[in-house]
Parts: structure tokens; sequence; C-alpha cells
């Protein structure tokens, strides 16, 4: 099943409405939160994967990565793809690392390296970067957060681009 399944406008726009709150939410009103999202994921079907990428992600902005970590994976092996595919791969990176376990962010963001590029690219970047340097790969991390942030500069880019290059392989024979 694909992301976009039963999923309609209204329930989006529902479910972005209870995301645009949750950075003023005070600490006592997360389960509230996640209570507003588990009645908008009961009007899924029992096997979208949409709905425990919400939940998911509810456990997870409310500081319980444990209890997201299995709903990610779940989601994922329902087959969320796309956009929401793609957030639930850097999501449950990062909170693997945030549960000492790095090494397993670091396998399942690197083939995101050559998916399709899109505006989570960055981000995908910025994750794998703190995963390699929790394994004590910070060059390689630095590699990537520099070629991410290269593009966005208003000058130097090529010369940042090439510097996060050779971070990586100071073989390679051209200079910044």
């Amino acid at each position: 099943m694909c992301e976009s399944g039963p999923v309609n406008q209204d329930w989006e726009d529902r479910v972005a409405a209870v995301w645009d709150r949750i950075d003023h939410l005070p600490e006592s009103g997360a389960p509230a939160f996640r209570a507003q999202i588990d009645a908008l994921v009961a009007e899924l079907p029992g096997d979208s994967p949409v709905g425990p990428f919400e939940q998911a992600s509810a456990w997870d902005s409310t500081g319980h990565p444990d209890r997201a970590v299995p709903l990610y994976r779940e989601a994922l092996a329902r087959g969320l793809d796309g956009y929401r595919g793609r957030r639930a791969k850097i999501q449950l990176a990062s909170s693997l690392r945030n549960l000492g376990q790095p090494a397993e962010g670091v396998k399942l963001l690197t083939p995101e390296l050559d998916a399709p590029g899109d505006e989570l690219d960055d981000a995908v970047r910025a994750c794998l970067a703190l995963c390699l340097s929790d394994l004590g790969r910070d060059r390689e991390g630095l590699s990537l957060v520099l070629g991410a942030l290269a593009p966005h500069l208003p000058r130097y880019q090529r010369s940042m681009a090439n510097y996060a290059r050779l971070l990586v392989d100071p073989d390679d024979g051209h200079h910044a």
C-alpha cells in the first residue's frame, strides 16, 4: 500500500492542524496531543502505513523514541513510501541514534544519499552526519554537512563542495 492510500486532504489538514500546535504544547499536554493523533489514526484502515508513522512521530516528538522505533518500523514494513516514507527513515535513524544505535541509523540512511532528491536531502545528510559522528566517523559526517551547506551559500559553493569531498577522498587530486 502506498502512502496516499485512503488519506484525503481533509484528514491531512486535520493532522497538520494538530501538528501545528506541537511547539506550543506544555509538557503536561503530551498525552492529549498523542490522543488527538490516535483519534485521527483510528479513522484510517487498520493496515494503513500512515497510522503507525503518525503515532511514531507523536511519540518521538514528545520525548519517547523508544516507543516510536517499533511504530516507524511497522509503517515502513507496511509499505510507507514517498515523502512520508523518507521522513520515517530520517526520524527512525534519529531515534535509533538517540537510543545508542547509530550504526543502524547509518545503515538506514546511507541508501537515501542515492535516492531521488527532494527537500529532505539536507535532513538526510544532517541526521546521517550525527550518526556517523557517534561512531567516531567525524570526517565523513563533516563532509556530508559541508556538502549539504555548500549549495545554500551566497559564494564559495564550488570550494566548499570540493573541501567536503576532500575530507573523505584526500587523494582525489582536485583542489578547492
